[in-house]
C-alpha cells in the first residue's frame, strides 16, 4: 500500500469538476441537457438470454434511466404449429437445418420494428465502433438471431437490411452477438 501511495497520492480531489483532476461534468446531472433514447428490437427463439443479461447488466441501468429501450421477440410465437417449430430441413435438401421464413416474417410484421433489421451470422459487415456510432446515430435498430445451419436465404434475400458479424470465430446462435452489440 505504501508503494502505491508515494506513486499515486490517494485522498479525496480538492479540484472542481471540469478543471484539470476533477470529475467531469455529468450529463444526467444537467436537467437541461436531453438525453437520446436509443430502441433496440431483438428477435430471438431465447428472448429470456436477452432478457435476463440486460436487466443484470449496465443495459438494464441505460434501460431504468430511459436511455435505451429493448424490447426482445421470441420467434416462437408466430408458430402455427403444435411444437413451435421455428426449423426445417432445407429447401432444396441439404445437411442440418434452417430456420424457417414463415416466424421470422409474421415476427416481424409483428413488430413493425425499427430499422435496419440486422441478421446476426457470420458472413455479415464486421461489428466495430464505427457501426455501434452509426447504429447508435441512427435512433434505432433491429437484430435477428440466427440459429441451426443457417437461416433460410429467402429471410436474407428479402427481409434484413444487412447481416452483420462479430468476428472469426463460432458461437451457437445470434443472442451473444445481440447482447454484444
Amino acid at each position: 500500500m505504501a508503494w502505491c501511495e508515494s506513486r499515486f497520492p490517494m485522498g479525496s480531489s480538492t479540484s472542481e469538476p471540469g478543471e484539470p483532476g476533477g470529475a467531469a461534468p455529468s450529463a444526467a446531472s444537467d436537467a437541461s441537457v436531453a438525453m437520446p433514447s436509443l430502441t433496440v428490437e431483438v428477435f430471438t427463439i431465447f428472448p429470456g438470454l436477452i432478457d435476463g443479461f440486460a436487466r443484470e447488466s449496465l443495459l438494464g441501468r441505460a434501460q431504468q434511466r430511459g436511455l435505451v429501450r429493448l424490447a426482445t421477440h421470441d420467434l416462437r410465437g408466430h408458430t402455427s404449429d403444435l411444437h413451435r417449430s421455428v426449423d426445417d430441413a432445407p429447401f432444396g435438401g441439404g445437411a442440418g437445418m434452417v430456420m424457417t421464413p414463415e416466424p421470422v416474417c409474421a415476427a416481424v410484421e409483428a413488430a413493425d420494428p425499427p430499422r435496419p433489421l440486422l441478421l446476426l451470422g457470420p458472413s455479415g459487415r464486421r461489428f466495430d465502433q464505427a457501426m455501434a456510432v452509426e447504429l447508435a446515430a441512427g435512433g434505432g435498430f433491429s437484430l435477428l438471431c440466427g440459429r441451426y445451419e443457417a437461416i433460410d436465404a429467402r429471410v436474407r434475400d428479402h427481409l434484413v437490411d444487412g447481416e452483420v458479424s462479430l468476428g472469426d470465430f463460432v458461437l451457437a446462435g445470434g443472442e451473444v452477438a445481440a447482447l454484444a452489440m
